[in-house]
C-alpha cells in the first residue's frame, strides 16, 4: 500500500510486535499498513461514524486482512476495553478532540504502553494536556507533507510521574514548539518559525499605524508571540 509521507511517518512511531487501536481510522490504511508491515500482530480500526467504518472494510477486505483487523465503531476510545491494545494511534483530528478522547479514554491509561498522537490544531494545548496528566512526550518530530506541517509524537503514560500544578498563564515555548523538536533542532520546525516570524512581522507592520484599544492589544500579541518565536529560534541562533 502506498501511503503518504504523514501516514508513513505516524507508521514509523508505532512500537513493532503489539496490539493496535487507530481511533478515528477512516480509510483504515493505517493498520492495514501496520499489520501488512507486521509492525502489528492485530488491530482495531474505530470510528465513531459507519461510513469511514464501511470504506475501511472495503480496503480490509481488498487487503486480505479480515482475521487481522477488527472494525468497531466507537466515539473515541469508549468502546475500547482495558488490555485489548498496547499502541493506540489518535491522528488527523484537532487538539481539542484529541484532548476529549484522552480524557474519556482514562480507563485505558494504564493498559496501553504507547500513544501515538498528531493533532491538527492546538497543539501546545495537548502537550500541556499531556504534561498536566503525568503523560511524557519520548519522541515528536514536525514533517511537511504537500505544503502542510504536521506534528507527531509518541507518548508514555507514568503513574507515578510528579504531574506539574494547572497553570493558565501564557504557554512556554516548549509548549508552543515543542522541548524535543527544539532540543534536535528539527529543521521542519526551523522553516516553520522562520516563515511564521516573516508572516507575524508583516502583520505587525500593517497595523502599526492604527489607533484604538483593539489594535493596541493586538500589536501588543504579536510582540509577545515573536518574543517567543525569537526565544525558539535561538536554539539554532543563539543570541551573544
Amino acid at each position: 500500500m502506498r501511503l503518504s509521507k504523514r501516514l508513513e511517518e505516524l507508521v514509523s512511531f508505532v512500537r513493532e510486535g503489539g496490539r493496535v487501536a487507530d481511533i478515528g481510522t477512516d480509510h483504515g490504511y493505517i493498520p492495514i499498513a501496520l499489520v501488512e508491515e507486521k509492525k502489528a500482530v492485530s488491530a482495531i480500526a474505530m470510528d465513531v461514524r459507519k461510513g469511514p467504518l464501511e470504506r475501511a472494510k472495503e480496503h480490509i477486505v481488498e487487503h486480505g486482512l479480515q482475521e487481522k483487523i477488527e472494525l468497531r465503531l466507537s466515539d473515541g476510545a469508549k468502546e475500547l476495553r482495558e488490555g485489548e491494545a498496547d499502541t493506540v494511534v489518535i491522528a488527523g483530528m484537532g487538539g481539542e478532540l484529541i484532548i476529549r478522547i484522552m480524557r474519556e479514554g482514562r480507563h485505558m491509561w494504564e493498559s496501553v504502553s504507547q500513544w501515538v498522537l498528531s493533532p491538527q490544531s492546538e497543539i501546545p494545548a495537548v502537550r500541556r494536556f499531556l504534561a498536566e496528566q503525568g503523560f511524557q512526550i519520548e519522541r515528536e518530530t514536525l514533517i511537511k507533507d504537500e505544503g502542510k506541517f504536521y506534528t507527531i509524537m509518541s507518548v508514555l503514560f507514568q503513574s507515578d510521574t510528579q504531574k506539574p500544578k494547572t497553570h493558565t498563564e501564557a504557554y512556554t515555548v516548549e509548549e508552543l514548539y515543542g522541548a524535543c523538536l527544539l532540543r534536535e533542532k528539527n529543521s521542519v520546525l526551523l522553516e516553520f518559525l522562520e516563515k511564521e516570524r516573516e508572516s507575524k512581522q508583516k502583520i505587525l507592520e500593517g497595523i502599526s499605524e492604527q489607533t484604538g484599544t483593539a489594535a493596541l492589544q493586538r500589536r501588543r500579541e504579536l510582540e509577545l508571540e515573536l518574543e517567543k518565536n525569537q526565544e525558539a529560534l535561538a536554539y539554532w541562533h543563539p543570541v551573544s
